[in-house]
This record gives structure tokens, C-alpha cells and sequence, in this order.
């Protein structure tokens, strides 16, 4: 069975960047399961995966543009260090969920100085090409349930 809209597929897959530094890798967690055609996976590796079938494997470079995006300047600011609980406590990297227009967004501390917390809303990965090395372990159709809430189910995806 071919990679298609509405199927679910289960891949093993390693993530590295273009220095060859491991980001993410399924190993020793199991298969990741998504379904085609909902988003569920980054763009760039959702099409080049589209058409493959259990058992090949497949290396796939993602531009940003398909990936997490460019980086965004805009996407970091300053804000004034009293605005966070435990002011004293913050350190870069920390990571805080904030409320905006378009919902709940994760921002990442990238400086503290005595005044200003200056945080990033990009994702991590933004700007960065990813290179993938992924192994299609199956193939499925999606059940009538997966394919109204748009994600699988069961124990490879998410249960409700």
C-alpha cells in the first residue's frame, strides 16, 4: 500500500542538521504514526513521502521554507524581567507558553540582563535545513474515527 492522503503511516526516521549533529531520532522510542495529508508531520517530509511504500527507505533534505520556516527578527523581543514569576530564577533556554492572537505559543529565553528578559517565539528549528533518514515501517488505511479527529489512534498515535 502506497503513502496517500488518509493512511496511516508508522516511520522510524533520524533527524540530523546540516553539520550532521543528530536533532531528533525514533530510535529506542518506537515508530512515529501520522496521518497523511493532516499536517501532522513538517510539510517537506509529508511530500516526499507521499507515494512511498512499507519497507523503503528514504533520505530527505527539508528546506526551512517546508520545515519550520525562515527565522523571524520580529519573533524576539524584550520584555521587562518583572513580567515573569520568580524573575531572579530565569535563565536562557528556559522556555515559557504564552497566550497569543492565534492561541497558546511556546518562547524561548535567549538573554537576561538586569532590566529585560529577552525571549524568541521561532521555533527552535526555524531557519534550519533538516536532513531526514527515515525507514517506512507500515502502511494502513485510517479508521473513521482517526480520520475525524485528523491524528491516529491507538498505541503507535494518541488516545483520547
Amino acid at each position: 500500500m502506497q503513502i496517500s492522503a488518509n493512511k496511516v503511516v508508522s516511520i522510524d526516521y533520524t533527524l540530523t542538521n546540516d553539520q550532521g549533529d543528530v536533532i531528533d531520532t525514533s530510535n529506542g522510542r518506537g515508530p512515529l504514526a501520522y496521518l497523511q495529508g493532516y499536517g501532522n508531520i513538517i510539510p517537506g517530509l509529508e511530500t516526499a513521502l507521499e507515494g512511498k511504500s512499507a519497507g523503503e527507505a528514504v533520505q530527505v533534505t527539508v528546506a526551512p521554507a517546508e520545515g519550520y520556516g525562515e527565522r523571524d527578527d520580529a519573533l524576539t523581543q524584550a520584555v521587562p524581567r518583572q513580567m515573569f514569576e520568580n524573575a531572579d530564577e530565569v535563565q536562557i533556554g528556559m522556555q515559557f507558553q504564552t497566550m497569543t492572537e492565534q492561541g497558546p505559543h511556546v518562547v524561548t529565553v535567549v538573554n537576561v540582563d538586569d532590566e529585560n528578559v529577552t525571549v524568541d517565539a521561532n521555533h527552535p528549528l526555524a531557519g534550519q535545513t533538516l536532513n531526514f533518514d527515515v525507514s517506512i515501517i507500515e502502511v494502513r488505511d485510517a479508521s473513521e474515527e482517526e480520520l475525524e479527529h485528523g491524528h491516529v489512534h491507538g498505541p503507535e498515535g494518541e488516545d483520547h
